[in-house]
């Protein structure tokens, strides 16, 4: 069973992920920012976390191996 720790961790990650995508959506929706201009933050914010996640991983993995 995962550690407390571990479902916060989950938890912020996720409410940051949903609390840029709502920001982006409300800029778009407000006309602040163009709809191609919000795609693109998008499709950039979604390889952020991916890529980060990947790195993360590599990171621990790396570690464990020492």
């Amino acid at each position: 069973m995962p550690k407390k720790r571990t479902l916060k961790v989950v938890a912020g990650i996720a409410a940051s992920f949903t609390g840029f995508v709502a920001t982006i959506i409300f800029l778009s929706r407000a006309k602040i920012i163009s709809f191609e201009v919000a795609m693109l933050m998008l499709v950039a914010l979604l390889g952020m976390y991916i890529g980060f996640g990947i790195l993360i991983g590599v990171y621990r993995l790396i570690n464990k191996l020492e």
